[in-house]
């Protein structure tokens, strides 16, 4: 059974018509607007109450507060916003034939990723928006990517606290669906720095229990060493795209590239470029023996919709 930790329980309740607490008055107000303006005048801690429920708000300082309804509609969003994957094609290099793609979280209120999930990381709402987003991803499997393709999703290990109750829900919705785990790769995103490398490995020890594969996104720049490789050890790597734009035209690039591509194969890890925006870019990385692609250059993201298969 399915026990999340508090982190992922995490809310924020806003309350758009209650009142006002402050330590000497309450104020009672029908619209944020109102409480908005109520705000510049309060200070020290407050809260708010509903009178149709009793529920409140806890306690914050007026500064949290008013940050909070700054940013209510994005907050509103992960909390109780609609959102869909859109699917990056991923392609075999030698071939060009899908290998499959990488799900990308998108906000049905068009709120830009970047905004998402830095709000969510200041309002300490990380791990329920990167809970969300695999349980698109997997959605979007089910609806839209044949059986022989692969699926990459993202993932922030600093939302997994404990692997096996923290992605148990991710998990159970693969049951749901009844897909077959070995059709997901997880990898870790691009704008989180690994310190603590000893429970990376436990998170992907957990994955790789399920019969799922892992991947190591950005390396060559989020991972200062090709030696984390053979501590990790995933069944994949992703190339940083700063080493692989215009690598045609840079030999430091292409030496960098050729030192990875011996190293990963030496190990039997997949090498993906990602990025890929010019023919030159994946003319050099097909010659020096990458396995895998993704870029503009094959195919932007797109709703899943548009990859629909049809189910028998």
């Amino acid at each position: 059974m399915w026990s999340p930790c508090a982190s992922c329980n995490t809310t924020i309740p806003l309350i758009a018509q209650g009142t006002l607490v402050t330590t000497f008055k309450e104020y009672p107000y029908k619209s944020f607007e109102e409480l908005d303006t109520l705000l510049l005048q309060a200070e020290g801690t407050v809260y708010c109450v509903d009178p149709a429920s009793n529920g409140q708000t806890p306690p914050l300082e007026v500064e949290v507060l008013k940050d909070q309804l700054a940013n209510r509609h994005i907050i509103e969003q992960i909390q109780h916003g609609t959102f869909e994957s859109h699917l990056q094609p991923i392609i075999f290099l030698d071939s060009t034939e899908t290998f499959g793609y990488e799900a990308l979280l998108r906000s049905g209120a068009n709120i830009s990723p970047y905004d998402l999930f830095r709000t969510a990381n200041r309002f300490g709402l990380h791990s329920k928006l990167d809970q969300r987003a695999r349980a698109e991803a997997i959605k979007a499997t089910f609806e839209a990517v044949a059986p022989h393709q692969k699926t990459f999703i993202n993932f922030l290990p600093s939302t997994i606290y404990n692997p096996d109750y923290c992605l148990q829900h991710t998990f159970d919705i693969i049951d749901r669906y009844d897909l077959s785990p070995d059709r997901f790769i997880f990898e870790v995103v691009e704008t989180e720095k690994v310190h603590d490398v000893d429970h990376l490995q436990h998170v992907f020890s957990t994955y790789k229990k399920r019969g799922m594969k892992v991947a190591l996104d950005d390396v060559g720049a989020g991972f200062s060493t090709i030696d984390m490789l053979k501590r990790l050890e995933p069944d994949y790597v992703k190339i940083d795209r700063s080493y692989i734009s215009f690598c045609d035209e840079d030999a430091e690039k292409r030496a960098f590239l050729r030192q990875v591509r011996a190293l990963t194969h030496s190990m039997g890890i997949t090498l993906l470029a990602e990025g890929v925006e010019r023919m030159e870019e994946a003319d050099v990385c097909r010659e020096l023996g990458f396995d895998l692609a993704q870029g503009y250059f094959f195919g932007k993201p797109a709703p899943a919709n548009q990859y629909k298969i049809e189910i028998a």
